[in-house]
């Protein structure tokens, strides 16, 4: 394998063997290096392997080994002649970020940061397989159509979050029969959960402003509160990509002995497999985003109740894991293209008819958020992502170390150590506070400093964490 160095920022894995287009990386020495301790380039190289594909496979910041395909992970594959593997999505189908912004000072929250804490922590269930309210097979077949506009018609929201939700928090395109018995059963009583993993709830004070105009835009103002929410589609978006790896495993068994990787097993775009996968993968992405709404709502609530006189608004809900049609300009002509983005978010620029209109002028909010005791950022999207990334940026840190590597290496007394030092308090499992400890990360600021200097994505506000929910 050859990687050859473009500029400080950006390098090449050139097409060889089987593959079909090139690798395309965007990270810095260091990043570079954290990338090859494990099957980075490896799996970037399978994934270039497949049909169809559109110009070269992109690696973001924080990109790091998945299944199948690596998370940070970018494509384009050509309708006709391109593939749907549901590895290359994966598990938790719109895992993705909803950041709320507040006018909330950081002294008004700390005052009652332990009960505010407590009280969300306590409404919202959290952790491996924790439901809540169950519904009924009939309501999660409409939430699988209507996405977090069923939570706004049932009064779990408001019109304008819609607005500023990507996709409008719903995907056309659903077919509710393409999703299993058994993947509806697992998500009947996970709407407005959290559940484990690296799902979390950060109450965060906005430390930071780069661009001011943009953030005004935004809402944020240096000094006071936001709230991100990161989770999925459940047990649901689960049990979808299971399904189908299953079924498209049995129905191409002879197709699988010539793929690079296993985890990468594929049915064409076109074919009625991946027609119906599709189908289902945009259901779980409506689930995930109506799961997330319904989470906000009950924030807003009890924030409303201890600040009635406060604003609590919606900046933006962005996927994180999520495969759609979406039209990019390829060797100078308009054309639609399937993009993946596995761990990896949309980076739209200002003029872009997708950017919600009250952002148009300037571009999509991108929410890049640290790990636990480490910044989160907000950014814009830029006009120059068009042209090197399908319009995407990084999606977070990246994982530099396994969960197994944080079991056997650190110790829950460790985590609670870095946390009492930057005055963060806690409410979660122990497993997830280990896994997902600020040493298991790669360095955010690493990572956002690689993000603006090659212009995925450009920096608006620094977010510093003081309250941390985990499943």
């Amino acid at each position: 394998m050859e990687i050859k160095k473009i500029n400080d920022n950006e390098w090449e894995i050139p097409c060889e063997g089987k593959m079909n287009v090139g690798v395309r990386i965007f990270a810095s020495e260091k990043l570079l290096k954290d990338m090859m301790k494990d099957d980075t380039f490896k799996q970037a190289m399978n994934v270039a392997t497949l049909p169809g594909l559109i110009d070269k496979v992109i690696l973001c910041p924080d990109a790091h080994m998945g299944y199948g395909m690596p998370i940070g992970g970018v494509v384009g594959f050509d309708l006709d002649k391109g593939v749907v593997a549901p590895g290359m999505i994966g598990f938790d189908i719109n895992c993705g970020i909803r950041l709320l912004a507040t006018n909330i000072s950081k002294d008004e929250f700390i005052s009652k940061r332990k009960d505010i804490l407590h009280d969300i922590k306590r409404t919202i269930p959290s952790g491996v397989g924790k439901g809540g309210e169950k519904y009924s097979r009939e309501i999660l077949r409409k939430v699988l159509i209507d996405g977090a506009k069923w939570a706004v018609d049932n009064n779990l929201g408001i019109k304008e979050d819609l607005e500023r939700t990507e996709e409008n928090g719903r995907m056309e395109g659903v077919e509710p029969k393409d999703v299993s018995d058994r993947a509806i059963l697992r998500g009947l009583s996970q709407l407005g959960t959290l559940g484990a993993g690296n799902h979390f709830i950060d109450i965060l004070v906005i430390d930071e402003i780069y661009d001011s105009d943009v953030a005004e835009v935004f809402g944020l103002q240096r000094g006071n509160i936001a709230i991100m929410i990161h989770c999925g589609s459940r047990g649901l978006g689960h049990q979808v990509a299971s399904d189908y790896l299953r079924i498209i495993d049995e129905e191409y068994l002879k197709k699988i002995k010539e793929l690079s990787d296993r985890e990468l097993v594929n049915a064409p775009i076109k074919s009625e497999l991946g027609k119906k996968y599709l189908s289902a993968m945009k259901g779980s992405v409506n689930f995930a985003f109506c799961n997330r709404q319904i989470i906000m709502h009950k924030i807003r609530k009890i924030l409303e109740k201890n600040y009635p006189n406060k604003k609590v608004n919606l900046v933006y809900d962005i996927a994180h894991n999520i495969a759609k049609i979406e039209e990019h300009v390829i060797k100078g002509k308009k054309k639609e293209i399937l993009i993946v983005r596995k761990g990896a978010t949309r980076s739209f620029g200002p003029g872009h008819k997708e950017v919600p209109s009250v952002y148009r002028k300037i571009g999509q909010p991108v929410l890049i958020p640290g790990s636990m005791s480490t910044p989160s950022f907000v950014l814009v999207g830029t006009n120059e992502s068009e042209k090197i990334s399908f319009s995407s940026s990084a999606h977070g840190a990246g994982r530099a170390h396994s969960r197994t590597w944080a079991h056997k290496t650190l110790s829950i007394e460790k985590v609670r150590e870095i946390l009492n030092k930057k005055d963060i308090i806690l409410e979660g499992g122990f497993r997830g506070a280990i896994e997902e400890s600020e040493l298991s990360y790669k360095d955010i600021d690493e990572v956002i400093e690689v993000t603006e200097n090659t212009k995925l994505s450009k920096k608006v506000a620094k977010l510093i964490p003081l309250a941390v929910i985990i499943g």
